[in-house]
């Protein structure tokens, strides 16, 4: 006999239950997918045979999430094989938001296929086809998997160690998995199949390319439904699409991975750049920049050729290896290293807005979110171990302003710590992290721990954007360093007169420019604030006649720092101001022949609509009222 708790003190004393009938028994089970033995997740249908804490694992929790959508991709994976016969499965994982499975399929199918699968799926939810887990020897499963020339399952079956394997089957499917899964398929009746791409096998482009078909679940229709409205949303904010159409970038078949910024693009990341310097001078950093290229010998000094090899591009000159830059700081560290420093040099503050390139596979580039050249917001400050703490929370003073009071973001923060691959001692890494947390804690900001996700030479902290759709970017980081100024012996003279070792912090705010301007274009929907807009105000005369002063009024907006754009196309009226909607201009300025007389602006606001009539004068007034940071 056994005994079981449950987290709000219920007890029951049997012998052998399975998980479902202790969640029953004290009336928890409904909404639960799975349960949490003593923190475990395991089926509802495992037999419990020793004293445990047993807790429901909810369909709308985190975690019950992820077990519907991997359960969700084994249907979806069934429904594929009764409708594509001969059809190889690869993997099927869940993820982010939903879940995938990758097929070498017969014949090729595009998005137009997906609503016979989901039929199919949805035929298969309803009939309720219970899920059992079994434990088959790894010998057996692998001969299984080749006979059925199930070639990429074998592959993966060669891979595990144990000498069981954990399968499951639901009717005439089976796939291999550690589990937990629903009971039965009908748990999967909440499922929409969203879009085809194409996969290398174990993602390597040596290897054939696999079709992947996405689609997510959820464990009711209401939550199915408003994931799906905010998909819609993110599509009409996709920033691809509103940068051709609001002609701010592309991204050419001749440099994939390697924006094109287009002049009115190019108006928006100047002026980010200018609120930037503006921001960074008053808060006592100083400007460097560092070369494109530099001698391999540096980059493994830094440690980057041993941990970041693979992800940065080479050259040779004068028959000598260099690398094209993936991060800064190196560079940095050289412009330390030019000039003796003193204790009363610290803290030192330098910033760059350094231009990097990283190797991307071409399967994950997107649009300015992820490329493989951009332009980092850097900035290295050399401190003394004392000065940690403060310049930290500097730090963090300095992003809340730009995310929260600028551009209006709520964000969350996260303390990413030591990854498997990290360079430095133990001690180090401690040491680092103590510091971390405790100026975290001294903030006051709430924050949760990142196990393993630090950078291969330090903690960080990491800051994580919310738009105004409720999708997370990571942005800003703060990385603490003990690493590089040992690499690079860099020192400064204390006031004992002897030499020391400066504690370098990494630290990036906007991250890449690139992405930041891509996640501004989503989170505004195109219609940036006044102040960053590409063109802020649109003149537009009723006709030929209103020309005159339309240039007079146009050169005098130009005149306050004004960016106007003159309207001189032979369209209507109508026309004209529907398409500077479309453009999404702060501002409109219609002059017809009582303007003219009168030496006044019809003045129309992209949101308001019509404002109605006022002087020039009065119009500078309003506009001086906009919002602007770098004032």
């Amino acid at each position: 006999m056994s005994k079981f708790r449950g987290k709000e003190g219920q007890v029951l004393e049997a012998e052998k239950p399975t998980a479902f009938a202790v969640l029953k028994e004290w009336g928890i089970h409904k909404g639960a997918v799975a349960a949490a033995v003593d923190g475990k997740p395991v089926d509802l249908k495992a037999v419990l045979d020793a004293d445990a804490l047993v807790e429901p694992i909810e369909g709308t929790s985190e975690e019950g999430l992820h077990i519907l959508r991997h359960s969700a991709s084994h249907l979806m994976a069934q429904a594929v094989l009764h409708l594509y016969p001969g059809t190889k499965v690869a993997i099927g994982p869940s993820i982010k938001d939903g879940f995938y499975y990758d097929f070498e399929l017969p014949s090729p199918i595009s998005e137009e296929n997906l609503a016979a699968v989901e039929e199919e799926m949805n035929r298969l939810a309803k009939a309720a086809l219970p899920v059992e887990r079994l434990e088959v020897p790894k010998d057996e499963l692998s001969r299984r998997y080749r006979d059925a020339g199930e070639v990429y399952k074998a592959e993966l079956v060669e891979d595990i160690a144990d000498g069981k394997i954990s399968v499951y089957r639901q009717g005439d499917f089976e796939d291999m998995c550690r589990g937990p899964h629903v009971p039965d398929t009908s748990f999967l009746r909440h499922t929409k199949l969203l879009s085809v791409a194409g996969a290398y096998w174990r993602g390597d482009e040596k290897n054939i390319m696999l079709t992947r078909i996405y689609g997510t679940a959820f464990a009711d229709k209401g939550e199915l439904e408003a994931y799906l409205k905010r998909m819609e949303e993110a599509r009409r904010r996709d920033h691809r699409k509103l940068g051709r159409e609001l002609d701010l970038f592309s991204i050419q078949a001749e440099g994939p991975g390697f924006p094109c910024f287009h002049p009115k693009g190019m108006v928006v990341l100047n002026t980010l750049v200018d609120f930037w310097r503006r921001e960074h001078t008053k808060r006592g950093y100083y400007e460097i920049r560092t070369p494109l290229i530099l001698d391999k010998e540096l980059w493994v000094r830094s440690g980057h050729w041993d941990h970041y090899k693979e992800n940065m591009y080479f050259t040779e000159i004068d028959e000598k290896p260099y690398a094209v830059k993936p991060m800064n700081c190196p560079g940095g560290l050289l412009v330390y290293k030019s000039s003796l420093k003193s204790y009363r040099d610290l803290p030192l503050r330098m910033a760059e807005l350094g231009i990097v390139h990283r190797h991307e596979r071409s399967g994950v580039l997107h649009g300015l979110m992820r490329v493989r050249c951009f332009t980092q917001d850097d900035a290295h400050l050399y401190v003394t171990p004392e000065q940690i703490k403060q310049e930290i929370l500097g730090i963090m003073d300095l992003t809340r302003y730009i995310y929260k009071d600028v551009f209006g973001f709520n964000y969350h923060v996260e303390l990413s710590t030591r990854p498997e691959n990290a360079m430095g001692s133990l001690e180090m890494w401690e040491k680092a992290e103590s510091a971390l947390e405790e100026s975290l804690r001294e903030s006051g900001v709430p924050y949760r721990v990142n196990p393993g996700d630090g950078a291969f030479y330090g903690p960080k902290i990491d800051f994580h954007l919310e738009d105004c759709i409720g999708r997370t970017w990571q942005c800003g980081t703060i990385q603490l360093d003990f690493q590089m100024p040992e690499r690079f012996d860099i020192t400064y003279v204390g006031s004992d007169g002897d030499q020391h070792r400066p504690v370098m912090l990494h630290r990036t705010v906007l991250g890449s420019l690139e992405r930041f301007l891509g996640i501004l274009i989503e989170h505004f929907a195109g219609a940036f604030p006044y102040w960053i807009a590409p063109v802020q105000v649109k003149v537009i005369p009723v006709k030929p006649e209103m020309e005159e002063y339309a240039r007079k009024v146009e050169a005098q907006l130009k005149n306050w720092d004004v960016r106007a754009e003159l309207d001189l196309r032979d369209e209507k009226l109508g026309r004209k101001i529907r398409d500077a909607q479309v453009q999404k201009i702060p501002y409109m300025l219609v002059l017809g022949e009582r303007e003219m007389n009168e030496l006044t602006l019809s003045v129309r606001e992209r949101s308001a609509g019509d404002l109605g009539t006022m002087s020039l004068e009065a119009f500078k007034e309003k506009i001086s009222g906009e919002f602007d940071p770098r004032r």
